[in-house]
């Protein structure tokens, strides 16, 4: 398609976006008066109409049932999470009892790697990238020195190549291969939180099995943001965050994938709770363990009906939406991004676009790195009512959504940013 810089042809686009009355069913932020353009998906979701009406329905349940709001009413607690798996399955591309919706991302990473982090004294590193997520560091780091080995020489970073802010794949690969005999885990993110990168989930996982490790990967800027498969790409593990793309609130619930092929091996060694019991044994009070044949073995605590429910509701936005349109619609929306920021740097080279433009190697974020005045620029924006994202040095992230963001909103950003790099 060829596009054009103009308010008036984004305004066209937005007329023939079948996903455009969505928008409406999300609350937005407002700044003198207006509505801001909130280009934040990637760190906080905005809160769907329906999540108050939601968690106040548990409220009532609460009030009007006590304990017995587990088993009686028309919605009972015990069996809540059957209206959240299915939905997230799709998303992530699993099977329903390869999904568990638990805790949250970190604890939800520990609790893999206890599982699938089993070094020995021949088999012991764990291969990631470099500037990954402080808190996945922070784990890996407590996971190899809790195991007795020195993080300094167990945990393998892939750094991208001089003067690039990105990790090829080949590079990947090759680290996979050189460490392969001492090699017990390999755990990357789904996207790079600071570039937008999207990693190539199957060949790392690949790659991963042929050296004779585990593959693990936190989704947190994956889940609801891209197309992934997790269970078709054999993935082992994977865990992400609800409160980004996929709008369940602050401190939201978050979410955990095992493939189907580790869920009968009663020999994992995990972190056991009563929650985790199989179901039909959950309130026998017995004192043996018997773990639920899907990934629920693997959550411990009672689960937080309140968080599930702002959950909920995001999910069946989704579902109504139609996740396939939305990623649809995302391409269309990064591919003009991409335009009108490329329209904009022919004319003033002060910015780089750090994130990969082929198709298949981002999601809806995209990072701008800014050669000049970057945080006198970024702090300019907020007061002219757009909501972005700081990183230090000098880096602008933004992520446009498809269910409430438009192509009028992106040229308008685009329009702002070039009126301010020729300041």
């Amino acid at each position: 398609m060829r596009h054009q810089y103009s308010l008036e042809y984004a305004r066209e686009l937005d007329s023939h976006d079948e996903l455009r009355s969505y928008r409406e069913q999300f609350y937005a932020p407002y700044l003198h008066g207006k509505r801001a353009i909130y280009f934040l998906g990637n760190s906080l979701g905005l809160q769907p109409k329906t999540t108050q009406e939601a968690i106040l329905k548990i409220m009532d349940g609460w009030a009007n049932l006590g304990v017995e709001g587990f088993f009686l009413g028309d919605d009972p607690w015990l069996h809540y999470s059957k209206h959240i798996t299915p939905h997230i399955a799709r998303i992530v591309g699993a099977n329903e009892e390869e999904i568990v919706t638990m805790n949250h991302l970190t604890v939800n990473l520990h609790l893999l790697m206890i599982t699938f982090y089993r070094p020995t004294q021949l088999r012991f590193k764990i291969i990631c990238e470099a500037k990954a997520f402080p808190s996945d560091q922070y784990a890996f780091r407590s996971q190899v020195k809790l195991h007795g080995f020195d993080p300094a020489e167990t945990i393998i970073e892939v750094h991208p190549q001089p003067g690039s802010e990105l990790i090829t794949t080949e590079d990947i690969l090759a680290t996979i291969a050189e460490h392969g005999d001492s090699a017990a885990l390999v755990l990357f993110s789904g996207v790079n939180y600071y570039s937008g990168q999207v990693f190539d989930i199957p060949r790392i996982t690949k790659a991963a099995h042929e050296a004779g490790a585990n593959a693990g990967f936190d989704l947190a800027h994956a889940a609801g943001n891209i197309a992934l498969k997790l269970h078709d790409w054999d993935v082992d593990f994977a865990c992400w965050c609800n409160y980004k793309y996929l709008n369940s609130g602050p401190g939201a619930i978050a979410g955990a994938f095992v493939h189907a092929r580790h869920l009968e091996n009663e020999a994992l060694q995990r972190l056991e709770g009563w929650w985790g019991n199989k179901l039909n044994n959950r309130f026998k009070m017995e004192p043996s363990f018997t773990p639920s044949p899907t990934a629920e073995s693997w959550s411990m605590s009672t689960s937080p009906l309140l968080l599930l429910a702002a959950h909920r509701v995001a999910l069946e936005i989704f579902a109504a939406a139609g996740f396939d349109r939305m990623l649809a619609k995302s391409k269309r929306m990064s591919e003009y991004l991409f335009f009108v920021l490329n329209h904009i740097r022919e004319q003033n080279k002060k910015f780089t676009i750090i994130t990969p433009q082929a198709e298949a190697q981002h999601g809806c974020q995209v990072s701008l790195s800014v050669h000049h005045n970057a945080k006198a620029i970024f702090d300019t924006l907020m007061p002219l009512g757009i909501f972005a994202d700081w990183r230090e040095p000098n880096v602008i992230r933004i992520a446009p959504v498809p269910l409430y963001n438009s192509f009028e909103e992106i040229f308008i950003f685009a329009d702002i940013l070039y009126q301010l790099l020729n300041d």
